[in-house]
């Protein structure tokens, strides 16, 4: 799925948009048991109640692809015969009305998700997307249909206990003291199928975390039963693990491909390609030569790559450096610069001993008040 895909589904996850006539669902203790089920139908609540439902299950296509969004792919047995296949299928062709569906899922997720000491709740919908037909300049034709896109998105909610507080109960007529239990956003979730060029593809799903660094790889290996992705965290060690292992790092080199990689990051922003950006090991390792690498250390980069990702990985740049912030490091201290700025950080030896610098050409400040710089004549 691209961007634009999920743009156009998060579009329908309103009262007045989507299909979704029921929400379902159960509320887990930390002790993993069902405290109660969850079967609503949407249209029987109010208003502010049922896009409460709906946004929560629409944060479950939110955040970054690659990052946020990992595409699971089954292999093609799975597809054919597998019992996790079998049971998203029927949870999907039923509309999600196969209690005895449902009730396995539940069990399912239940039996692998870890959430600590939080309890959670497990919500459910179905959609079925009257798929408009797109022109050849793009525009959508509202008044014409070529496919219903059924699916199902399912999400995980932490609930947590807030304060104990004094509060009014009209059917007592008093005030008691009462512990509020509250829904946070989802943590986790996922859209099965996919929805990649506007039409179902039985063969992926989408999975959601809040945290790209923590995917819930027991609740991917229970329900999808695939090989979990590497987290963007790992994908960033890993990256950062083959740049220590053969590569001479310098702070003039790291300059040199953080700025190089931004500057893609930078170019994909612009162009609005739906599509998330990738870069291959061998365009890296260009990017390397290009700074100044040899060209066999290059190689031994790209081999480190390989082993650690795979071979032919496609890597995201937004998971191999931060696009948003430059920082150096030493004990404890650190300066930290705008990205664009990072070639200002220079390092130095004098006297024996390792510098950080960085030019002071304008006034300097320490914590808002200025300072004055010694005289030259003083030093």
């Amino acid at each position: 799925m691209n961007q634009k895909e999920i743009a156009e589904l998060r579009r329908r996850w309103r009262p007045e948009k989507s299909a979704v006539s029921r929400i379902y669902g159960c509320f887990v203790n930390s002790s993993h048991e069902i405290v109660s089920d969850l079967d609503e139908s949407l249209g029987m609540m109010p208003q502010e109640e049922a896009e409460k439902y709906l946004g929560l299950l629409k944060k479950a296509l939110s955040g970054t692809l690659g990052k946020n969004l990992i595409d699971i792919v089954f292999s093609t047995q799975q597809v054919m015969d597998s019992e996790e296949h079998r049971l998203l299928s029927a949870l999907r062709a039923s509309g999600l009305k196969d209690g005895r569906a449902r009730q396995a899922f539940y069990q399912k997720v239940i039996d692998a998700l870890d959430m600590g000491d939080d309890n959670y709740l497990l919500l459910l919908a179905h959609d079925a997307y009257d798929v408009p037909r797109r022109g050849k300049d793009d525009e959508v034709q509202a008044d014409a249909s070529d496919e219903v896109f059924s699916y199902i998105v399912c999400c995980v909610c932490p609930v947590k206990a807030g304060k104990v507080q004094l509060g009014y109960f009209p059917g007592d007529n008093e005030f008691h003291c009462s512990i509020a239990q509250t829904v946070s956003a989802p943590e986790l979730g996922f859209l099965f199928p996919a929805f990649d060029d506007r039409a179902a593809n039985i063969y992926n799903a989408l999975f959601y975390s809040r945290k790209s660094g923590e995917l819930h790889q027991e609740f991917i290996d229970a329900v999808f039963h695939t090989d979990p992705p590497m987290s963007a965290a790992e994908q960033r060690e890993a990256f950062e693990s083959a740049l220590r292992d053969t590569l001479d790092c310098s702070l003039e080199l790291v300059q040199a491909v953080h700025g190089q990689l931004r500057e893609k990051i930078e170019a994909h922003k612009e162009s609005k390609s739906p599509e998330p950006l990738e870069v291959t090991v061998q365009e890296v390792g260009q990017i390397l030569q290009s700074c100044g690498v040899p060209e066999e250390q290059a190689a031994a980069f790209q081999e480190q790559c390989g082993e650690r990702f795979g071979p032919g990985a496609a890597l995201n740049p937004v998971n191999l450096i931060d696009p948003s912030r430059f920082e150096v490091k030493a004990g404890a201290a650190a300066i930290s610069v705008p990205p664009e700025a990072g070639y200002l950080v220079e390092m130095r030896v004098i006297d024996g001993r390792k510098y950080l610098m960085i030019p002071a050409e304008e006034d300097v400040e320490v914590n808002g008040l200025p300072v004055t710089a010694p005289n030259s004549a003083d030093l």
